[in-house]
C-alpha cells in the first residue's frame, strides 16, 4: 500500500492554500505592502541554486525560486510547492510528484509571454539534467553531490553514459523519481535550494547566473553596488499560493538585503532603523544592548523581540589533507589539543554561543536531532591538554615545532572570524612553537582557495541543510574527494579519506530505520574525530533581534529564512493582551 500526502492536509491550519492564477485583480491581505530589509555578512557567491554552497546565495534564492516541495519556517516540516501531493512506494525508493498547473516564472525579455513563462514537466527535467551535467572544466555541480547522486541513472548521466537519466521520468502532469536505495532525507534535499527548478529557456542559453529566474514569491528587481551594496526583491505577483483566507502571498511589497560584514554596522543600522531584523548580535555590544533598551523589550507591547535561537551550524577549521604534514593524525590531534577554546568562547565570542567545540562536526541540538548519542561523541572530542599536544607533536617527529615550518590559515575578514584567527595564531604557537600565518580574503576567495587547497588550514561554517547529522557528515564522506588530486573539491574540501568513516556512513545512509540510522552516523562520528580532519571550535546560538511589528518572522535551527508570510503591524495593547491569553493561530 502506496502512503499518499496531499495538500489539504498538510495545509490543515496553515497559512497556504493553492489557486488558480487569472487576470483577475487578486484579493489582498488588509495589512499587505511595505518593505524588509534584513542585512547579510556576505553577498551571494552565485545566483545559480545548483551551485550554491553558501547561506548567504541558499538565503537569497530561497526567497526568489523553488523546488518540488519546500520547508515550513516554523516547524521545519516538509510543505509542497511546485508539487501539491505526492506518493512514497512500500519500498520507499520511488516518489511521484503531481505537479500544479498555475506556477510562472518571472518576465524577463527572454520569456515574452504567459506561454514562454508557464512551468512544464521539461522545465522539471532540464533541472534535474543540470544538476547531473558538469560545466565545461569537468566541475560536478554542488547540486549532484547534495540532492541527485541517489537518483536511479544520475551517475551514467553525470558520466556521458546516458542521454537521460533513468530514474526522472513525466507523465501527464506527474514526475516520478526512483532512487538506486531508500533515503529516508530524500524530500528534505528535494527542498534544498540546490533543487530549485529553473526554466528550460534559460538553462538552453546558459543565462542560468544572468537572468535571476524562479518561480518563488520575491523576483529580482536589480543590485546596488555602493558603499554598502543591497539587492532589491520585489513581489511576484504572479505567485500561485495564497492564504487560508484567499489572500495573496506574499504579503510584502518589497524584501531587500543590505550587504554588511561589520556586525557593529549591522547594529548601528538596526538602531537607526534602517533594517528590521539583525541575527547574531555583536558580542562586543550584547550586555549594551540588551540593558540599554530593556524597557522595549518588556513593554506591554513590546517594540522589540529577543531570541536566543540554537542553530544547527559548527564552526570549524579544517586541514588540507594533501599537505604532508597533515596527514599524520598524530599533528591533526596535537592541534587539537592546543586550541583553549575556553578563552576564545569568553574572550572573543562573549559567551554568544550554543556549546563549544566538544563534539565533532554535528551540533548538539538535540531537540532537533533526536535519538544522537551526543555523550559518545564527546568521548572522542578534545580539550585543552597543551602537554598531550606537545607529546603527540615530538611523537610525530617534530619536537618542540622543530621542522614543521610556518603554517597558513585561510579565513575571510570580519570582526569574530579576524579575532579568532588571531587567538588562533597565538595559541599554537605558544604551546607547540608553531608560526601560524594569518591569511584573511573574502567570503569568496576563501571558498575558491579551499576547494583548490590553496592553503594548510582554512575557517569553515557549516549549515544543516535539513535535520540530520548526514548534512555534516557528508562533507568528509571519502566518495566526494577527486580521483584528480588537481581536481576542485567542492563538498569534501579536506580531501578527507577513512574507511571506517565511509562505512558507518554509508550504513547510515542505507538504513531504514531513524534509531539505526542515528547509531551508524554516530559510530561514524567517532571515526572522524579519532582521526579528525577539523578543529571544531563552536557551535552558533544567534541572539537574533527583531522588530515586534515584523509578523510570521520565525527563527529556526536551520537558520531557515522564508518571507512568503512575514508582514509589516504595530501592536495594540489590546491586542497585545488577547494574543498572550490566547496565542495567534492565523496571520
Amino acid at each position: 500500500m502506496k502512503t499518499y500526502i496531499s495538500l489539504l492536509l498538510i495545509l490543515i491550519g496553515s497559512f497556504l492554500l493553492l489557486e488558480s492564477c487569472s487576470d483577475e485583480k487578486r484579493q489582498q491581505f488588509e495589512h499587505a505592502g511595505g518593505t524588509v530589509r534584513m542585512a547579510l555578512d556576505n553577498e551571494p557567491s552565485t545566483y545559480d541554486p545548483r551551485e550554491v554552497l553558501d547561506y548567504y546565495s541558499a538565503t537569497v534564492l530561497y526567497q526568489i525560486s523553488e523546488g518540488l516541495v519546500g520547508m515550513d519556517p516554523k516547524t521545519l516540516k516538509i510543505i509542497p510547492k511546485i508539487a501539491s501531493e505526492w506518493s512514497v512506494s512500500d519500498d520507499g525508493r520511488s516518489y511521484t510528484f503531481t505537479i500544479r498547473d498555475d506556477v510562472y516564472f518571472h518576465s524577463c525579455d527572454k520569456l515574452k509571454n504567459d506561454s514562454d513563462r508557464k512551468l512544464s514537466l521539461e522545465d522539471i527535467v532540464a533541472s534535474f539534467e543540470a544538476g547531473c551535467k558538469k560545466n565545461d572544466n569537468g566541475v560536478i555541480p554542488a547540486a549532484y553531490n547534495m540532492v541527485f547522486s541517489g537518483i536511479s541513472g544520475a551517475e551514467e548521466f553525470l558520466n556521458g553514459e546516458s542521454t537521460q537519466i533513468k530514474g526522472l521520468k513525466t507523465k501527464d502532469n506527474t514526475v516520478t523519481i526512483e532512487l538506486v536505495k531508500e533515503d529516508a532525507n530524500f524530500l528534505y534535499k528535494l527542498a534544498n535550494i540546490n533543487a530549485a527548478i529553473s526554466c528550460k529557456r534559460i538553462l538552453d542559453k546558459g543565462l542560468e547566473n544572468e537572468l535571476i529566474i524562479g518561480t518563488g514569491p520575491f523576483r529580482y528587481d536589480k543590485y546596488v553596488g555602493n558603499e554598502t551594496s543591497s539587492l532589491i526583491l520585489l513581489k511576484n505577483e504572479d505567485y500561485y499560493l495564497t492564504d487560508d483566507q484567499g489572500n495573496a502571498l506574499p504579503y510584502i511589497d518589497s524584501l531587500i538585503f543590505i550587504f554588511q560584514g561589520r556586525k557593529m554596522d549591522q547594529l548601528d543600522m538596526f538602531e537607526n532603523g534602517e533594517i528590521d531584523v539583525i541575527k547574531g548580535l555583536p558580542t562586543s555590544r550584547i550586555t549594551k544592548m540588551l540593558e540599554g533598551r530593556i524597557e522595549d523589550f518588556n513593554a506591554k507591547p513590546p517594540r522589540l523581540i529577543l531570541e536566543n535561537n540554537p542553530l544547527l551550524e559548527t564552526n570549524f577549521y579544517y586541514f588540507n589533507l594533501q599537505d604532508p604534514r597533515f596527514q599524520d593524525p598524530r599533528v591533526r590531534k596535537a592541534f587539537n589539543y592546543a586550541v583553549d577554546k575556553e578563552v576564545i568562547g569568553r574572550e572573543i565570542l562573549r559567551n554568544q554561543y550554543y556549546d563549544l567545540g566538544w563534539y565533532g562536526i554535528t551540533p548538539p541540538v538535540t531537540r532537533a536531532l533526536k535519538g544522537y548519542d551526543f555523550k559518545e561523541v564527546k568521548k572522542v572530542g578534545y580539550e585543552f591538554d597543551p602537554e598531550k599536544a606537545r607529546k603527540l607533536l615530538a611523537e610525530a617527529g617534530y619536537p618542540n615545532g622543530q621542522g614543521f615550518g610556518p603554517v597558513n590559515l585561510r579565513f575571510n575578514i570580519n570582526d569574530v572570524h579576524s579575532a579568532v584567527a588571531d587567538e588562533f595564531a597565538k595559541q599554537i604557537y605558544n604551546v607547540l612553537n608553531i608560526n601560524v600565518n594569518i591569511d584573511g580574503s573574502t567570503f569568496e576567495q576563501l571558498i575558491e582557495d579551499g576547494e583548490t587547497g590553496n592553503g594548510a588550514i582554512f575557517r569553515q561554517g557549516w549549515g544543516a541543510d535539513y535535520p540530520s547529522p548526514e548534512t555534516f557528515l557528508m562533507t568528509f564522506y571519502g566518495e566526494y574527494v577527486p580521483k584528480d588530486s588537481t581536481e576542485v573539491s567542492r563538498i569534501n574540501k579536506a580531501r578527507y579519506m577513512n574507511s571506517a568513516f565511509d562505512n558507518y556512513y554509508a550504513k547510515a545512509k542505507q538504513a531504514r530505520k531513524l534509531s539505526d540510522q542515528m547509531t551508524y552516523f554516530m559510530k561514524a562520528e567517532i571515526e572522524l574525530m579519532k582521526d579528525p580532519p577539523i578543529i571544531p571550535l563552536w557551535y552558533s546560538g544567534d541572539i537574533d533581534i527583531v522588530q515586534s511589528y515584523l509578523r510570521n518572522f520565525y527563527f529556526n535551527p536551520l537558520n531557515y529564512i522564508d518571507f512568503t508570510t512575514v508582514y509589516i503591524k504595530e501592536w495594540t495593547e489590546e491586542e497585545f493582551q488577547k494574543a498572550s491569553v490566547e496565542p495567534e493561530t492565523k496571520n
